[in-house]
């Protein structure tokens, strides 16, 4: 086909049935005459689909489908057409409704992105699904962040009036965020990786093989009296180690082995008890954003770090034991019920 009539059956915008495609147009190129008064159409969803895949804007062209050696695409074009797309991204990510899902897991964490902290909200369904439920960029992870994420999260339909487990990585901002939306509903899990690495910032190297065994073993427990002894005795050794340590570990000391309190099958505690969920998603994300040399203001993060989420939530699988999900949901439900007639009885 020439350029001339490759532009004229690009120009209207539709795909060969007739139906509209959503693109945008770039100016024909010639190789024998140069510039045409010819469009093409550039596909915005395979622009965003090719560059979340590591495909530059300087490099689109030789990745193609179609024409390739007929004609030129420059490389605002193809940053145009992504940034449409992935602004759609960002829109359908944020705007999602709720209504009827049931998430009895909820994680939520602030992971550091381009510069930036991203507060990351994922859920887990009752058959064991991983769903992103939103994102917010702020400067840190700041009262303010958290609880525009959970209100927005809450107006779009998530449910806090049933029993949920909360599982955070130890920021005091979010905690009160979460205990303010779920009140009696919300058990919260603290982070056991993030536990670990804040005790590790303050523990000598020679020390930190002895801590961190004594660390797995009371998080491997089964027993809950057992595993908060191995915590008590390990923060008494660190007091003469290091106090910084020390105060860290006993700071949110029982929320870390909320899982193991509750009794919850060890199939499924491993997947709870830390916020790895989250981490890993945020990796998939920067990965995608690798070719980003220069982060400008805007919604550049924005939209990147949604396009990487979405790639992320789109290799996910039900979790390891989401056979047992229906009794995780009844031990959380008969533990609201518990506190429920605690506060009753106060």
């Amino acid at each position: 086909m020439s350029a001339e009539r490759l532009g004229r059956h690009h120009a209207t915008g539709g795909n060969e049935d007739g139906s509209a495609s959503a693109g945008r147009r770039c100016r024909l190129r010639s190789r024998e005459s140069g510039p045409t008064e010819s469009w093409c159409w550039i596909d915005t969803q395979a622009a965003l689909q090719r560059m979340v895949r590591g495909v530059s804007t300087r490099d689109y062209a030789g990745v193609i489908d179609s024409a390739r050696e007929s004609f030129g695409i420059r490389r605002s074009s193809v940053s145009r057409a992504f940034i449409e797309a992935s602004r759609t991204e960002v829109e359908e990510l944020m705007t999602c409704r709720f209504d009827g899902v049931h998430f009895p897991a909820i994680f939520i964490d602030g992971v550091e992105y381009a510069d930036s902290t991203m507060v990351v909200a994922l859920g887990l369904t009752e058959d064991g699904q991983k769903r992103i439920l939103g994102f917010r960029e702020g400067a840190s992870e700041n009262a303010e962040v958290c609880k525009s994420l959970i209100d927005d999260l809450c107006e779009r339909g998530l449910c806090r009036e049933q029993a949920t487990l909360l599982v955070l990585d130890g920021s005091k901002a979010l905690r009160k965020a979460v205990l303010a939306a779920w009140g009696r509903y919300a058990i919260i899990q603290r982070c056991q990786l993030h536990k670990k690495r804040n005790i590790q910032a303050h523990v000598p190297d020679r020390h930190w093989d002895e801590i961190r065994r004594r660390l797995n073993d009371a998080y491997n427990e089964t027993d809950y009296g057992r595993a908060l002894k191995i915590l008590k005795n390990t923060a008494a050794l660190l007091d003469r180690i290091s106090p910084d340590a020390a105060a860290s570990l006993r700071e949110g000391m029982e929320e870390t082995l909320t899982l193991i309190r509750l009794g919850v099958p060890r199939e499924l505690l491993v997947h709870l008890a830390s916020t790895n969920i989250i981490e890993s998603a945020l990796s998939t994300s920067r990965k995608v954003a690798r070719n980003v040399k220069r982060w400008r203001t805007g919604d550049m993060r924005r939209r990147w770090c949604a396009a990487g989420l979405l790639v992320a939530q789109s290799k996910f699988r039900r979790v390891k034991g989401h056979k047992l999900m229906k009794r995780f949901v009844e031990i959380l439900d008969r533990t609201v019920d518990v506190k429920q007639s605690l506060a009753k009885t106060a």
